[in-house]
């Protein structure tokens, strides 16, 4: 098999730090360099990819050699080929993966570089992201703009290209639109 192939894991994880945690252990059981490209997927109930009756949960999707074999212990989807019982999800998320349409991104070449403040400029030309973007701006910002890491950097596949959102930050300063730890809803005032 020529280029790498894309392979969809699916263990039925519940929150985001568990699939990052998944996507991490099978990478390493498989032998993969640390800059692989792998994403989570929001996999949502009742659809074609879920069991019947299943939860939302979030698949995963690693770009791996084509002569890696599947992993043991999860659900996986690679091709056309299938194992284990969430497999639905698991292709669901290799086919976001694929056609770079959906899925947000964990491991990427470059993302152990992206920590303190960094230029836009910086993070395109230091790693694998293509694009940032400001949420709510009509356009890019410009390649000197500053971005507060906060040490936690998420692309997201947006029209074919690994995107970091961000949004604005004190002193005209920018910071990933993914926090590293968000405060659920509702917490300050259970």
């Amino acid at each position: 098999m020529g280029g790498p192939v894309i392979l969809g894991i699916d263990a039925g994880s519940r929150t985001l730090p568990e699939a990052e945690h998944l996507l991490r252990a099978v990478a390493q059981a498989l032998g993969l360099p640390g800059g692989t490209v792998g994403c989570t997927h929001f996999v949502p109930a009742g659809r074609p990819s879920s069991r019947a009756g299943d939860e939302p949960h979030i698949a995963c999707s690693l770009a791996v050699p084509g002569s890696v074999s599947p992993p043991t212990g999860v659900s996986w989807a690679a091709g056309d080929e299938r194992g284990g019982p969430l497999a639905e999800g698991a292709a669901t998320a290799a086919a976001e993966h694929a056609a770079r349409r959906g899925g947000r991104v964990v491991t990427f070449p470059g993302h152990d570089r992206l920590t303190g403040t960094m230029s836009v400029a910086a993070i395109r030309e230091g790693s694998a992201i293509e694009r940032v973007l400001v949420l709510a701006s009509p356009g890019p910002p410009g390649d000197g703009v500053l971005v507060v890491t906060n040490d936690h950097v998420r692309p997201v596949w947006r029209d074919g290209l690994m995107t970091l959102l961000t949004m604005p930050a004190a002193g005209g300063l920018l910071t990933p639109a993914e926090v590293p730890d968000p405060t659920p809803c509702c917490a300050d005032h259970a």
